[in-house]
């Protein structure tokens, strides 16, 4: 009888690390790819301006991503809000704690060196690869891991750049308001 408690424990918290990891990878693996195609058009003929205007903003999107995320967990923690019940009653997952640092992107002293938050998120773009890397060399692996992990990396992307539009289009209406100002 205790070894299918034991059994039911382990089973347990691998299913809810497995919840976590989605919504890590939900959050933050689609930042590299975001990252990648939008130096890819900054570098193109036309990307003078998309350089002016989004690159700069990549740092901030991430950070909303990030902020977005600490919203996710004081949802799933309400009403007790104390640092066990946010962080995991599991205990402080590593992982989670880099998710979360991405707040500290809010900073100029960090954003302004663009290629820290890639290398940030670099870690969580990791796991997808790492489940990939499982999946296709594996005999046993399941594929409906592999399909979760993909439409979750899909949703990480399409929020990521939402972020970023948004971002984008708040900087550039306070330029231009700045610029209206001065005339």
């Amino acid at each position: 009888m205790s070894a299918w408690i034991v059994n039911c424990k382990t089973m347990d918290q691998s299913f809810f690390s497995q919840i976590e990891k989605l919504e890590l990878l939900g959050f933050f693996s689609g930042y590299p790819l975001v990252y990648a195609f939008t130096w890819l058009l900054a570098g193109s003929s036309h990307g003078s301006k998309l350089k002016k205007w989004l690159v700069p903003v990549l740092p901030y999107a991430y950070a909303l991503v990030g902020t977005l995320y600490l919203g996710l967990l004081l949802k799933n923690a309400y009403p007790n809000y104390s640092v066990e019940t946010v962080l995991g009653e599991n205990g402080i997952s590593f992982l989670r704690i880099w998710g979360l640092s991405t707040i500290l992107f809010w900073l100029p002293v960090l954003s302004r060196k663009v290629i820290f938050s890639l290398f940030h998120s670099l870690v969580f773009f990791y796991l997808l690869l790492k489940d990939l890397f499982v999946y296709l060399f594996s005999k046993t692996a399941d594929k409906q891991f592999i399909k979760n992990d993909m439409k979750v990396y899909t949703d990480s992307i399409l929020l990521t750049i939402v972020a970023l539009l948004l971002l984008t289009a708040i900087y550039w209406v306070i330029d231009h308001y700045r610029r209206s100002s001065r005339v």
